[in-house]
């Protein structure tokens, strides 16, 4: 019939209708198509997406989550000579020494809190303990589970001793009130009084383990 086009279009032993013969919006492409059928030959294959390449940023360059400090009232102890020196250096300011390891995930979850309160109470000294580097050290202290915190304050020495988690933070607060009062003690600070930290400790001893409390 003039002026009608046919409804179909033979090519070999293969019939299409006209309209495939159009031009195909790409969203309408249909990228499942088999090889070898009669539809693949209208199929444009995907082109493969470009690397996005993304630059790491400094993070990997910054300090480590134990390596930062909250000010200058917060100090690393790296042996037990500095650790004794810290605490003869502090006089009658309260010293809260935290016990830590790297690999604690509740150490480096109770950190930020830490560095805060010790923000907020600029006249309390923080020792940070690394207990890889000081494990003798850490030994005679009786420090098993970490994160672990000693109290210490002038000729009254040693105040208190516990382990703590984030969600057990209060506790910290609450020592702090208890332990921060206005006081006068007679004679040179204490320290660890007569407890020997000389390092003399077998070096296979237990590791600690991480507190869940």
């Amino acid at each position: 019939m003039a002026g009608v086009l046919p409804r179909l279009y033979v090519n070999a032993a293969h019939q299409f209708p006209l309209s495939s013969l159009l031009p195909v919006p790409a969203r309408s492409i249909n990228l499942r198509c088999r090889p070898g059928s009669s539809a693949a030959l209208f199929c444009r294959p995907k082109r493969p997406s470009r690397f996005k390449v993304h630059a790491v940023g400094a993070e990997n360059d910054g300090p480590k989550w134990w390596e930062k400090n909250a000010g200058p009232n917060m100090i690393d102890v790296h042996s037990t000579q500095e650790f004794i020196d810290a605490l003869s250096q502090a006089g009658e300011k309260l010293v809260i020494v935290e016990f830590y390891g790297t690999w604690c995930g509740s150490c480096r979850a109770l950190f930020p809190k830490l560095c805060r309160t010790a923000q907020e109470n600029p006249d309390i000294i923080f020792l940070k303990v690394n207990f890889d580097e000081n494990k003798p050290m850490c030994k005679r202290l009786n420090v098993r589970v970490l994160p672990f915190f000693h109290f210490y304050r002038g000729a009254d020495g040693q105040l208190d001793a516990f382990s703590c988690s984030l969600a057990k933070f209060q506790k910290i607060k609450e020592a702090i009130s208890t332990h921060n009062t206005a006081r006068c003690s007679i004679g040179p600070p204490l320290g660890v009084g007569n407890l020997d930290v000389v390092d003399s400790l077998n070096p296979q001893e237990k590791p600690a383990e991480a507190s869940s409390r």
